[in-house]
């Protein structure tokens, strides 16, 4: 009986691997390292940094990291970032799914001068994955998480998908 545990375990952490070379496969071809990364790990227990969310809405109200703060990823206006983060020499973290659409804002936020941008390595996905926690819309811990469509929601191993609009799952 102990050998098929150790058989389950096994499978389990090489799935768990698997998600992880993806995700890492992904960063390597769709990122340019233009913003350096920040780990889960690194970034857990820190309150220095104002986090901040750049997927869809519609992702964020489904569970985001306690205590960021959405900005989305298509409309960046200087003015809106000024109002959130008027101090240029705030440490920032920028997150989205994996860590791609985080980059392209994460650019932006130091072309506009913000001295300190990190991205978020895996986005929301690594930080699920790794067993931290999220949060819904009503700030409330949840096991859920949108995976943006069924080919990303691959990389996502430790979380309930969610799919679509929330009121809409699959």
């Amino acid at each position: 009986m102990k050998y098929p545990f150790h058989i389950l375990i096994s499978l389990f952490c090489l799935y768990g691997l698997h998600g992880q070379s993806k995700i890492d496969q992904a960063l390597k071809k769709f990122n340019n390292n233009s913003v350096p990364y920040i780990t889960a790990e690194s970034l857990t227990g820190h309150t220095r940094f104002l986090i901040l969310d750049t997927r869809e809405k519609e992702e964020f109200e489904v569970s985001h990291i306690a205590k960021a703060i959405w900005l989305g990823n298509k409309n960046f206006d200087k003015d809106t970032i000024l109002a959130i983060v008027p101090d240029k020499n705030r440490p920032i973290v920028v997150y989205c799914s994996i860590g791609v659409r985080s980059e392209k804002v994460g650019e932006k936020l130091l072309k506009n001068g913000y001295k300190e941008v990190y991205n978020l390595y895996g986005g929301i996905f690594e930080w699920k994955n790794k067993g931290f926690p999220v949060y819904d819309s009503i700030e409330q811990e949840t096991d859920r998480v949108h995976a943006y469509n069924r080919h990303w929601g691959k990389m996502l191993n430790n979380a309930t998908k969610v799919y679509g609009h929330k009121k809409h799952n699959n």
